[in-house]
């Protein structure tokens, strides 16, 4: 039978060959569900701004049905949608401001997260003389006894590892 190949965004599988596979990626069935996949992706700004360029669909706003679907390049959202993403983008965009002028991080960021590690760090080494133990490294709650552990998991000795003095990498 041979290799197959399937493809995430159409959730289907064929033989996997060069012809097979280019006809599948140019094919209008592919394209349509990879466009509808990255769609899902956008922000709120670019539907929108995308959305108003557009004349609205006379079928779909006659019917309720358009035959195009996602395809069709009148646009199939109302009024009322259109206004809800809108104040959707503003809300954004004041949320972003509020972000910028206080500087604060959200905690999804790795600039969120540096800024907690620094204040945890400061108040550790103000309130305790002991700051040096609490930076040992410790394992997470849950996992298995140290001896278990396999030798990339576990923590390094004291002072690091040590490493012959004759010893030449690469």
């Amino acid at each position: 039978m041979g290799k197959r190949y399937f493809c995430d965004y159409c959730n289907r599988s064929f033989q996997d060959n060069l012809h097979n596979r280019k006809k599948h990626l140019n094919g209008v069935q592919h394209l349509r569900a990879k466009k509808i996949w990255y769609d899902l992706f956008r922000d709120a700004a670019a539907i929108l701004q995308e959305e108003q360029s557009k004349k609205p669909c006379r079928k779909f706003l006659q019917t309720g049905q358009c035959d195009f679907g996602s395809n069709c390049r009148f646009s199939h959202m109302t009024e009322e949608d259109l206004e809800k993403l809108s104040t959707q983008v503003q809300e954004e965009k004041r949320a972003k401001e509020r972000q910028l002028d206080g500087a604060v991080f959200p905690l999804g960021t790795v600039d969120g997260w540096l800024e907690k590690r620094a204040k945890q760090r400061g108040t550790a080494v103000a309130d305790s003389p002991l700051a040096e133990e609490e930076s040992v490294f410790q394992y997470p709650p849950g996992w298995p006894p140290v001896q278990e552990l396999p030798p990339s998991l576990r923590a390094p000795p004291p002072g690091g590892w040590q490493f012959p003095p004759n010893l030449h990498w690469g």
